[in-house]
């Protein structure tokens, strides 16, 4: 197939190929006589494997070490699971510092009226107001 089949396939650019290509995410495909890139079902799969966990959260720099586990035969899930856990936790520590910043920021909306003179906006106050 051609980078134009596999990006409809897998639902992403063009550039996002060539980009995968060239940080060694997808290997270089093989080339047609006229020198067009061709790509095989597998390629495919990899660029959606890619894809699926970039949606998780990973980078592609673990995208890299996700795909060096899944290119060794002798590995088993371990490695995966570990990598999955560590992402996680990520993801959790993420969550509770957005519920912090939820919560502080409500408390802000709720202490303003809405209406007044702008210097008594405790938004504002809070925003400028200087750590000691």
């Amino acid at each position: 197939m051609n980078i134009g089949q596999l990006a409809r396939q897998a639902g992403v650019a063009i550039d996002t190929i060539r980009y995968y290509e060239r940080q060694h995410l997808l290997p270089s495909p093989s080339r047609s006589p006229s020198g067009y890139r061709r790509y095989q079902a597998e390629d495919a799969t990899r660029l959606n494997f890619i894809r699926r966990a970039k949606a998780l959260g990973f980078t592609l720099d673990e995208i890299r070490e996700l795909l060096s586990l899944t290119a060794s035969a002798n590995s088993d899930m371990a490695a995966m699971k570990t990598a999955a856990t560590a992402k996680l936790a990520v993801v959790e520590q993420r969550l509770a510092e957005l519920a912090r910043m939820r919560d502080a920021l409500r408390t802000l909306v709720d202490a303003c009226p809405g209406h007044g003179e702008l210097e008594r906006c405790p938004i504002l106050n809070a925003l400028v107001e200087n750590e000691a």
